[in-house]
């Protein structure tokens, strides 16, 4: 899919690649009040005049290749002596994003829902189109934004529904989260693939598990292959730090994104006060199905458990994979597969790709039965993996609309807005 892109708009693209960096990073505020808002009542209340204006299909497409773009090939984590003279084997997947991503893991996919519909936007194993060249510009900004634009894949021709009202919304958000005309980004983590990418990675480092929870050793924390057998690490920290990442994977998404509203000229803002089961499907509301994802329940979690969406987002989690083998043969098959950073058959960035691709630490079949039995302690005891954090993640999202710079005008100082906001309608709509 091409995405049609007129004079005017090429001439705003080459004004954006020029745009300063840390006129981008000291003009980022959160500017929620776009045209069609209205706050009624209080010192800041004002109801826009003008009409409510959806992002172009250009505007979009660089909003959403800042937040989900692929970069290039990622270079992976160069050196661990513990693993020499094999290359260490952390990383998830092969490419580089806009973000950056504990030890190459990358668990987070994107959703977005504008006027159009509801939309899944998967980059996290897609191969580099136009990525950066080695002076810094975007090489082929047509390519990348083509590349962007060819992941999306609709889900609805509706916009989420989410009521104007708690719990759904926090009540600070209910005049203005996913607000008609706007732009709604929605990052995603599956943390049961992350738990499993942390506890092979302990493992790999020579560390078992404990269950701190229960009071009881987890399955292979005293086998003597292990370095530090016998030294395990408690499991509520590997979940808390896999909640960790995870959180930073995806408020490192959607900065860029935030950085990127400003320098475009549009207003949005990063935020967390949309309720996550109501955006996953767990509300409990037939009439807020959000995004439809399978949830499950048990007496002992303290809230349902969305677990993915089938046939789009998977997490490696029931009921999606069949069993703890199941889904550690296909944490596996991400890396050491076809496409998988340490496939040699897979590009890359070194001089001699496939040699150092094919020299990373492989997983051994004594290794692959100490995971799987740490997942599948964890899936039995807890009846879900994660045990005691969700399967789903989500925290922050990235609001893009027009910004109402008579709402600014009039309840501000000068100040309040940029010149690309001041000049917005004339260079990305000629009027």
């Amino acid at each position: 899919m091409s995405l049609a892109i007129a004079d005017h708009e090429r001439e705003a693209i080459a004004a954006l690649l020029a745009f300063p960096l840390f006129a981008a990073i000291n003009g980022r505020r959160s500017r929620r009040f776009p045209v069609g808002g209205e706050i009624p009542s209080g010192e800041l209340a004002f109801t826009s005049s003008r009409p409510v204006q959806p992002l172009s299909e250009v505007e979009r497409a660089l909003v959403l290749a800042t937040v989900t773009g692929v970069t290039g090939w990622n270079f992976g984590i160069t050196h661990h002596p513990g693993y020499a003279p094999a290359l260490p084997n952390y990383a998830g997947s092969a490419v580089g994003r806009t973000f950056p991503s504990a030890a190459g893991f990358h668990t987070t996919d994107f959703f977005f829902t504008d006027d159009s519909g509801t939309y899944f936007l998967s980059s996290r194993d897609a191969a580099p189109e136009g990525e950066i060249s080695t002076d810094g510009a975007v090489s082929d900004i047509d390519a990348w934004l083509d590349a962007t634009v060819s992941r999306y894949r609709r889900l609805s021709d509706r916009r989420i529904h989410l009521p104007r009202a708690e719990p759904y919304l926090e009540g600070h958000n209910t005049w203005i989260a996913n607000h008609p005309g706007s732009l709604l980004v929605i990052p995603v983590a599956d943390l049961a693939q992350h738990l499993i990418a942390n506890l092979a990675f302990f493992l790999q480092n020579g560390y078992g598990v404990y269950d701190d929870v229960h009071g009881r050793p987890v399955p292979g924390a005293d086998d003597p292959s292990l370095r530090h057998a016998g030294e395990p690490f408690p499991l509520s920290f590997v979940e808390q730090y896999t909640l960790a990442e995870a959180s930073a994977e995806l408020i490192a998404a959607v900065y860029p994104g935030h950085l990127a509203l400003g320098a475009i000229g549009l207003g949005g803002w990063t935020f967390d006060g949309i309720d996550r089961l109501s955006i996953l499907g767990a509300s409990g509301d037939p009439d807020v199905p959000g995004l439809g994802f399978h949830v499950e329940h048990d007496d002992a979690w303290p809230l349902p458990n969305p677990t993915g969406l089938p046939g789009v987002f998977e997490t490696l989690s029931r009921p999606h994979v069949r069993d703890a083998a199941d889904a550690v043969e296909r944490f596996a098959a991400r890396k050491f597969g076809a496409g998988g950073p340490f496939h040699p058959a897979t590009p890359g960035p070194w001089s001699d790709s496939p040699r150092v691709r094919g020299s990373a630490a492989r997983y051994d079949e004594h290794f692959l039965r100490l995971l799987t039995d740490q997942v599948r302690y964890i899936d039995d005891t807890f009846g879900k993996v994660p045990g005691a954090v969700p399967t789903v993640h989500i925290l922050n999202y990235l609001q893009a609309h027009h910004l109402d710079t008579d709402f600014y005008d009039h309840h501000f100082g000068p100040g309040a807005y940029l010149g690309t906001h001041r000049d917005h309608e004339h260079v990305w709509h000629g009027r």
